[in-house]
């Protein structure tokens, strides 16, 4: 039985939970389909998206959204979507004059303690605009890939901070939500990431961990995805619930089904 993401976490753009912190995670093979997913989910949903987009560039996702559904230029130009573009902007800090500061203004500073500027560009993007009626649903901060920023030259601690920052915005001040992709190491020694990792994993309402097959490549299946569902609220016994499901990505969707139900076993 094939299904798709959305009816996996039991969710659509008309009742999805507010509040909430997303963690994706990705090991020994690539979980940007995750981020694409969430990305044309919340724009369908009419939210209000924040993507501070380290990895690619902009040309890339909108390629990629205009297949899933979404446009992300028109998204952009009707102030639906507010889009950094870290590739792009970090050029830009070091070889521009900048009037103001730059969300990315640590990269031309040694030793940078904190990306405040990061996370003011973040709150102003997302802050509610007053007018007569309220033209989205909801605030999304969508990011990808947290794990860049340590590649940057910050620490764990900042990154956290800056998370710690955005989710008492976003979340708890807003209502709205966050999406984050975090890299996950794997087997290489990589203390400050599996800080971070560990960080955003404790915070997080839901974890998709996506992981490549421990046999290899197979052309029917990709990987596998895990789905942790955290409820603090929730006694103990009922705290907790995952699942775990094998995956296929196709041209403009991605299949999801039980192991051993996928065509090369069928």
């Amino acid at each position: 039985m094939f299904v798709e993401l959305n009816n996996l976490l039991n969710t659509t753009p008309d009742r999805a939970e507010q509040g909430k912190l997303t963690l994706l995670c990705d090991a020994k093979t690539d979980g940007s389909f995750l981020v694409h997913h969430f990305l044309s989910f919340y724009l369908k949903a009419n939210c209000k998206v924040c993507f501070v987009a380290l990895f690619q560039s902009f040309s890339h996702y909108n390629i990629v959204g205009q297949k899933l559904g979404v446009n992300l230029t028109v998204a952009r130009e009707r102030g639906q979507l507010v889009f950094l573009e870290g590739l792009r902007s970090a050029v830009d800090v070091f070889f521009q004059t900048q009037e103001e500061p730059h969300p990315l203004q640590f990269l031309r500073k040694a030793n940078a303690g904190n990306l405040k500027p990061l996370f003011e560009f973040v709150r102003e993007a997302l802050k509610p605009v007053d007018s007569g009626e309220a033209r989205w649903t909801y605030p999304v901060l969508l990011v990808d890939d947290l794990s860049v920023l340590l590649s940057l030259g910050m620490g764990a601690v900042a990154v956290l901070d800056f998370i710690h920052y955005c989710r008492a915005t976003v979340c708890w001040e807003l209502k709205g939500n966050m999406v984050i992709l975090v890299h996950d190491s794997g087997d290489v020694e990589d203390e400050e990431n599996d800080i971070l990792l560990n960080g955003v994993s404790h915070q997080s309402h839901l974890i998709l961990r996506a992981e490549g097959l421990a046999t290899g490549f197979c052309r029917d299946v990709h990987g596998q995805l895990r789905i942790l569902w955290r409820r603090p609220s929730q006694p103990t016994a009922q705290r907790d619930q995952s699942l775990t499901y094998q995956y296929k990505i196709q041209d403009k969707s991605v299949s999801f089904f039980a192991k051993g139900m996928s065509p090369a076993v069928l």
